[in-house]
């Protein structure tokens, strides 16, 4: 009987790690479509919670407070705290490079579940300035 697994996730991108019952652990390393000045969507799982914690670099998570005209809260993730987004929150995170996140999130979240607002050039700008 093995007594403990290891999981290091090294790659770029989201990678699921494990799955406990309903819930689905998963790391978030740093990937382009991530990187500020790429950014142009936000998103909001209808079903389910989400989970992030950021383990190391740097990630500015931007939460829609208003939609028309899209106006948004901005919280910098602070190392080793938990910040918990509630199902219908729209949301979108910008990672640095050497950013690392652990998401924890029910296995069910998906495409199928969820929403994505692509945003125009303009929209992109009020995001981009909003600190």
């Amino acid at each position: 009987m093995k007594l403990y697994e290891a999981y290091d996730v090294e790659g770029i991108g989201y990678e699921k790690i494990l799955n406990f019952q309903s819930w689905r652990i998963a790391k978030l390393n740093y990937i382009n479509e991530l990187d500020l000045k790429k950014l142009n969507f936000i998103e909001c799982h209808h079903e389910t919670d989400e989970i992030f914690i950021l383990l190391q670099g740097k990630c500015d998570m931007y939460l829609l407070k208003e939609l028309s005209p899209k106006t948004y809260e901005h919280i910098s993730l602070e190392p080793q705290n938990i910040y918990r987004i509630p199902k219908g929150v729209y949301h979108a995170h910008a990672l640095s490079k050497d950013a690392q996140i652990l998401i924890v999130e029910e296995e069910n979240t998906c495409d199928g579940n969820s929403h994505r607002i692509y945003l125009n050039a303009e929209e992109i700008k009020v995001l981009q300035s909003t600190k």
